[in-house]
């Protein structure tokens, strides 16, 4: 079965290689959805909501909230930034449940997906 969660975070950035608009800096509103996959357990959960959220917030949320992201990645495309999310996310999930799928939405109807 799968579940999943949906979060916002607010960060700055510009694309140093960029010819355009964005090589400038600015910012965004991302929407990230989390998708686990797993087992129910005996509650009758894969994964409580309360917990995914607890795990995104400590070791995504809390690190690219507000922040310039030029300053943790050097080059923080979209694909950049969700490859860095599911690599972070990963081992945080497992080994009870499978982080399935991350969508990244760099403001609205644009999005990158990285999927296991």
């Amino acid at each position: 079965m799968k579940v999943g969660r949906r979060f916002h975070f607010d960060a700055a950035h510009y694309l140093p290689e960029y010819k355009g608009k964005c090589e400038e800096l600015h910012g965004h509103t991302y929407t990230l959805d989390i998708v686990v996959e797993g087992e129910t357990n005996e509650e009758g959960m894969v994964l409580d909501f309360n917990k995914l959220e607890e795990i995104v917030k400590e070791n995504v949320l809390e690190k690219l909230d507000h922040k310039n992201l030029n300053d943790l990645f050097e080059n923080p495309t979209a694909e950049n930034i969700a490859s860095w999310i599911f690599e972070h996310l990963e081992d945080k999930i497992k080994p009870l449940h499978t982080l399935k799928t991350i969508r990244l939405y760099e403001g609205e109807g644009k999005w990158v997906e990285r999927e296991k």
